[in-house]
């Protein structure tokens, strides 16, 4: 188990090293939902004090991708985006206060919806690199 840890590790530094900006939103939405899925799992064992953690970690992650929001030049667009991390980020909040794994199922379905987004402009900002 340690060992396959340690391989996760090396290899999620590996791929923050090597990503570009895009690619970077794309691993803290990947990093936020695998912090959710793994808080789940503390709550089923009963191990609040790493639920709690790891819910802190994602509600720093989603702080992170709110602080990345250019609110000037991305409009009405990086505004609901910032109202949306605000509410994900009281979400946390409220399921780390009470324990309850169907917050972190909308939370994480949250995530996942405004990762689809992110991921299907990938091509296009790909292309825009290449120019």
């Amino acid at each position: 188990m340690n060992a396959l840890m340690a391989y996760q590790n090396v290899n999620r530094q590996t791929s923050v090293v090597d990503a570009d900006p895009h690619r970077l939103i794309q691993l803290l939405f990947d990093g936020a939902l695998e912090r959710i899925n793994m808080a789940k799992v503390q709550i089923q064992m009963r191990n609040y004090e790493g639920k709690n953690r790891l819910i802190s970690k994602a509600m720093e992650i989603v702080g992170g991708l709110r602080s990345f929001l250019d609110l000037e030049r991305g409009g009405s667009i990086a505004s609901s985006l910032n109202d949306l991390y605000e509410y994900i980020e009281r979400r946390l909040l409220d399921a780390n206060i009470s324990n309850n794994i169907e917050i972190l199922d909308e939370v994480a379905g949250l995530i996942r919806e405004i990762k689809t987004g992110w991921d299907g402009i990938r091509p296009e900002v790909l292309e825009k690199q290449l120019v």
